[in-house]
């Protein structure tokens, strides 16, 4: 067993401790209603916009539901754990790569754009097992796979046998860009602080206006 294969096991076991831990910590739970009265300012509220922004956040990293969050963490680790192979194999022989991939799409500096793909699967790939900037992760192994397939339908044509490895890790990795990583991720742990800094800052400031009215009228009656 050599030390590059002891080296991928163990990252592959903190990998899993990291993703049961944060499973454990970021647990859906359910947020109580707060009523709102008609009295209330016009600035308290939130803008529209921001209003649809955390929505956006909201339904993309902190996805309800027990069984989608794990699917999607599954998806990840599966895709991310694969996907670094082929990273490995590009800088292994970068030259070889540009040669059979990268000058029959004839790309500029094919020996760049072999270190590029190799790095971009490998960094792409930690992302998303992690869940730490999971979209740009995601986005880089779907830009790879889309020009591997690129690539096989001109030199191959619509060979299944020569596309089907490609258009899963093609089609998993879009999902994930699309659907976004699910709750069991720190993307989700980073939001979900913000999110709550940002409703608490809203909430102490009626609250702070309020005093302030009060103080101003008795300084009045004074």
């Amino acid at each position: 067993m050599t030390t590059t294969l002891l080296l991928e096991i163990f990252a592959g076991f903190f990998t899993a401790f990291i993703a049961l831990w944060m499973l454990a910590l970021n647990r859906p739970t359910a947020v109580a209603a707060v009523p709102i009265s008609v009295g209330d300012s016009a600035p308290a509220q939130d803008s529209s916009i921001a209003a649809t922004v955390r929505q956006g956040l909201m339904s993309y990293f902190l996805r309800e539901g027990r069984l989608a969050n794990t699917g999607l963490l599954i998806l990840r680790l599966a895709i991310g754990a694969m996907m670094i192979h082929h990273g490995q194999d590009k800088l292994a022989d970068p030259q070889a790569f540009a040669t059979n991939y990268v000058v029959p799409l004839h790309l500029p500096f094919p020996l760049f754009f072999a270190h590029v793909a190799g790095y971009s699967e490998i960094v792409g790939s930690w992302l998303l097992i992690l869940g730490l900037l999971s979209p740009l992760g995601a986005l880089a192994l779907t830009g790879t796979m889309a020009v591997a397939a690129y690539h096989h339908i001109l030199t191959s044509g619509l060979n299944i046998y020569v596309l089907e490895l490609v258009v899963l890790y093609l089609g998993g990795s879009l999902a994930l860009l699309l659907v976004g990583p699910g709750r069991y991720s720190f993307d989700a742990g980073i939001v979900d602080g913000l999110l709550a800094d940002s409703n608490t800052s809203a909430t102490n400031a009626p609250a702070v206006s309020e005093a302030s009215v009060s103080y101003g009228m008795a300084a009045e009656a004074s």
